[in-house]
């Protein structure tokens, strides 16, 4: 003890010291709860369900794997030919450089193979629809007798996909919602295998009301497990994110898909994913096989959207209608032939789509983009820009 202070003036003095201290370094930082890694997941549907080189888990029987893929590869195999080296060949031409590296793509089902077709070098794709991305630990869950009609489910609606160049919305519903396997994750790393990209990274995530991710965690899964119906857990695990980058490259690319519904009274009620769209400023668009909704009158949040935020966009007759797009400055440059909608959603809507391809000159399109032509049955697009 010091000579002059007592024992309860030194602990005193030494706590006031301990505080200005603390005051000095500023607020505690405490660290965030990581996010869950599902990367080796991944890499694990990628061999199994997607059907790309590699050898698939130890567990599961490498004839069921050989099995699915024969079916699988041989419609890859016809997709790439009969497709993608279409329309890789159009697009290299009629997407200029300048476009953002930035794309949304909304009511895009399973489709990200045709925005890496369209924007193969995008720095972030965004799909938007209302089917979950799924599990991706399912495939350890599931017994050999579970496992084949799970991976029956992927076969036929991969099939489907990528014989008609769009996904059936009723389809969607079972095979993605309440699909055993995740569905919609191996469609997109189907996608990444027939485009030569591999998987660096997968993180589930939901947006805060700020519209701003944030990553599920081990705490959160533990709570999504305690789910037992499967279609409930899926909706659970319903928005992902995706990093890949060119085999043999180092350039990573972010590919995210939100599950949510784009009428207004859905945004109106939850606008998380439009806030979560309006912060990445001028995007490049897609869309297609998308019901018309565009054109519907309960849309015209996402209309005005895409008005807003889009500087070029391709789609077929269900992107954004020409007299919405022409009176906010937009042009169009129609490809292919169009006469009438190949479903009734698109009447009302089919006679401006016509005078617009038949006002311009004849293009042709040897490939389906989206819905065919209801008459002919063949391919139709239009490409949409914002005037300079």
């Amino acid at each position: 003890m010091r000579e002059g202070y007592t024992l309860w003036q030194i602990a005193a003095m030494r706590f006031l010291l301990a505080l200005a201290v603390l005051a000095a370094a500023g607020p505690v930082a405490y660290a965030e709860p990581a996010p869950h890694e599902f990367i080796d997941d991944a890499k694990a549907l990628l061999v199994v369900g997607a059907c790309a080189d590699g050898t698939p888990p130890d567990t599961i029987k490498p004839e069921l794997v050989a099995a699915h893929c024969k079916k699988v590869r041989e419609v890859q195999d016809k997709y790439k030919t009969s497709w993608v080296a279409k329309a890789d060949a159009f697009f290299v031409t009629n997407v200029p450089k300048t476009v953002p590296k930035t794309v949304v793509y909304p009511f895009a089902g399973g489709d990200l193979s045709t925005a890496l077709t369209v924007y193969p070098d995008a720095d972030e794709i965004t799909t938007l629809s209302l089917e979950p991305a799924g599990d991706p630990r399912a495939l350890a869950k599931l017994s050999p007798k579970e496992l084949k009609p799970a991976l029956g489910v992927v076969e036929k609606e991969l099939a489907s996909l990528y014989r008609a160049s769009y996904s059936v919305t009723m389809n969607m519903i079972g095979a993605m919602r309440a699909g055993a396997l995740p569905t919609q994750l191996i469609f997109s790393l189907s996608a990444l295998s027939i485009h030569g990209y591999e998987p660096v990274s997968l993180k589930y995530f939901k947006l805060t009301k700020d519209g701003d991710i944030q990553y599920l965690t081990d705490d959160d899964l533990a709570t999504i497990d305690k789910i037992k119906n499967v279609g409930k857990r899926n909706q659970q695990l319903a928005s992902m994110e995706l990093v890949f980058r060119k085999i043999g490259s180092k350039k990573t690319q972010i590919y995210r898909h939100l599950l949510a519904n784009l009428d207004d009274q859905h945004l109106k009620a939850d606008p998380s994913a439009l806030t979560h769209l309006e912060k990445k400023g001028t995007v490049a668009g897609m869309t297609k096989a998308a019901s018309y909704l565009l054109s519907f009158t309960n849309f015209a949040t996402m209309r005005k959207y895409i008005i807003d935020h889009v500087t070029w966009m391709v789609s077929d007759t269900t992107g954004l209608p020409p007299k919405y797009g022409t009176a906010a400055g937009f042009e169009y440059e129609t490809w292919g032939i169009f006469e009438k909608s190949n479903m009734d959603a698109g009447a009302d809507v089919t006679p401006q789509w016509r005078a617009l391809f038949k006002e311009q000159p004849k293009r042709p399109l040897d490939f389906r983009f989206g819905y065919p032509e209801g008459k002919t049955y063949k391919g139709h697009l239009a490409i949409m820009r914002k005037k300079a």
